[in-house]
């Protein structure tokens, strides 16, 4: 397990989570281990690779009859596995904070997108109504969209999907959390809004010296953005790398990740189908690092 370069906000030792189903119990994640700091850490995979039940499982979001096992699960001492629904519910936006895929089914359609963002707020500050607007209209600036007081009066319906995805943001960095997750924030917008909402993040991620964890499918963006890469694969972790080594990983799953991407200056033959070994789902893998 890679150890990250500043304090450790986040560790994690291995990580398993199942479900039922009528065949019997299915292991979506399993012997997940992660440390971090406040840096921007990419997990990618494949659909069903275990990503998204990764970053949920580690704040307890996840359906009561998941199983979820861990040696460990401590963010800045806290141990998430022994505190309250009461303690969780506090560690939820102060502590960590997670942007879910799409905001037209993650924000409540009867209310207006001001008085949502408020309401994160004044959950965890003891504000007034005024001052949680004050801050409202701040965190809506910070996140690029023009005119916040007229859009803090729209639904989540009369906002366009790039504004709903800066709006979702906004909802979870007004608590300032120390951690933000994001799972794939991107997937549904086209190229050049999601350009403008990676550099929102990073912005924002510098500024106020957070950590993050980008959950996605596209390896190219997160290695962009991402300082260190955790490849996901059948729920285990298949390799830890840091960013700019990308390019250089030996592990076959990252390479067939790598070969399958099309290139503007490469040759006009087809492009390789990726293959699998179920060599790969052995015990040991979630100790390979870059």
């Amino acid at each position: 397990m890679n150890e990250p370069m500043n304090e450790t906000l986040l560790r994690v030792k291995n990580l398993s989570v199942s479900f039922p189903s009528p065949k019997g119990e299915v292991t979506a994640v399993k012997n997940v281990s992660l440390a971090m700091g406040k840096e921007k850490i990419g997990i990618v995979g494949e659909s069903g690779s275990g990503k998204s039940v990764t970053g949920r499982a580690i704040l307890r979001l996840l359906p009561s009859y998941a199983r979820i096992e861990a040696d460990q699960i401590v963010y800045q001492g806290h141990d998430l596995q022994r505190c309250s629904e009461k303690e969780m519910r506090r560690i939820r936006g102060m502590g960590i904070s997670m942007v879910m895929q799409d905001p037209k089914y993650s924000l409540n359609p009867v209310r207006t997108v001001g008085k949502q963002i408020s309401e994160a707020y004044t959950i965890h500050h003891q504000v007034s109504k005024d001052e949680a607007k004050v801050q409202t209209l701040k965190m809506l600036e910070a996140v690029r969209i023009r005119n916040p007081e007229q859009v803090y009066r729209l639904y989540p319906h009369e906002v366009s999907g790039g504004m709903g995805q800066r709006i979702m943001i906004a909802m979870m960095l007004i608590p300032d959390p120390g951690l933000l997750i994001a799972d794939e924030p991107t997937s549904a917008l086209d190229v050049t809004v999601q350009l403008q909402v990676l550099a929102i993040l990073d912005d924002l991620v510098s500024e106020r010296g957070m950590g993050l964890i980008f959950i996605s499918h596209d390896l190219e963006l997160v290695s962009s953005f991402c300082d260190r890469i955790i490849i996901m694969y059948g729920g285990r972790i298949m390799e830890i790398i840091e960013a700019a080594k990308l390019q250089n990983s030996r592990h076959p799953y990252t390479r067939g990740l790598l070969n399958c991407l099309p290139k503007i200056d490469g040759d006009r033959t087809q492009l390789p189908v990726l293959e699998r070994d179920d060599a790969w789902l052995g015990d040991d893998n979630h100790n390979l690092t870059g």
